[in-house]
């Protein structure tokens, strides 16, 4: 959270048709109803409930503060009544925690629609008790919870300060500042220069010996160690802290 992020821009709808655009879309005054009762086009709240169940199933549990809000999808749109069943998609790589875009697709005739959906509302989130130092790693006292408007939260925020114990500050953070995994880095298993246990496998059985470590790793980085009984300089993998296991290759 670098700075506060800017206030929820209304989503643009995108609309992406087939070769037969002409035949299968117009738009007209919105009168009534979406699309007017008329059988021969579907209907858009019908669109936008198919939407908004697609986006409940893949964003986490709205909480009692929080709804949905789906499109919406342009007043007076008329898209042909699908001859199979609309098919609601969602396309990987969507990873935020309160917004969605679905694509519903009709093969025929064939025409998608892009429906953005989001949550309003206001969420749980970890902020700083007090200033904290680049380099200290984070506990509980560090930390309070606090109720934020979803529209003004910034990419990577923690809804639950559990998550953020035990994570070291990349950068100098202000007091009551919005935690977010820009900010934050896990802690160093193993440091330079640490006595370490090494740890290998071999032939069905586990061996330990005194190491030292050469480079500094997070858990589950390579790093270099010296085998302190053969002066053996090796990689192996930090498993814990001052844990770090040899990979024979």
């Amino acid at each position: 959270m670098q700075s506060k992020a800017p206030k929820f821009r209304h989503w643009t709808l995108f609309l992406f048709l087939g070769t037969a655009a002409s035949a299968t879309i117009a738009t007209r005054p919105a009168v009534g109803a979406a699309g007017g009762g008329d059988p021969a086009f579907e209907d858009i709240a019908a669109l936008e409930a198919a939407a908004r169940s697609a986006a409940m199933a893949a964003l986490p549990p709205l909480s009692d503060r929080q709804r949905f809000i789906t499109g919406p999808i342009q007043p007076g749109l008329q898209l042909t009544h699908c001859a199979g069943a609309v098919r609601p998609v969602i396309g990987a790589g969507q990873h935020m925690k309160d917004r969605v875009t679905v694509e519903l697709r009709c093969a025929s005739p064939a025409w998608h629609l892009y429906v953005p959906v989001r949550v309003v509302g206001t969420t749980p989130v970890a902020v700083t008790a007090h200033a904290i130092v680049m380099g200290s790693v984070l506990s509980a006292s560090d930390l309070r919870v606090e109720q934020r408007d979803l529209s003004e939260l910034p990419p990577g925020f923690f809804d639950d300060p559990a998550t953020v114990v035990g994570l070291t500050a990349a950068r100098p953070i202000s007091g009551g500042a919005i935690l977010t995994n820009q900010q934050l880095v896990a802690s160093k298993a193993v440091q330079r220069g640490q006595a370490v246990t090494l740890m290998a496998n071999t032939g069905g059985m586990q061996v330990r010996m005194a190491g030292r470590a050469l480079t500094d790793g997070l858990v589950n980085q390579r790093v270099k160690v010296q085998n302190l009984s053969s002066g053996k300089v090796v990689e192996g993998i930090a498993r814990s802290e001052q844990v770090v296991e040899i990979i024979f290759q």
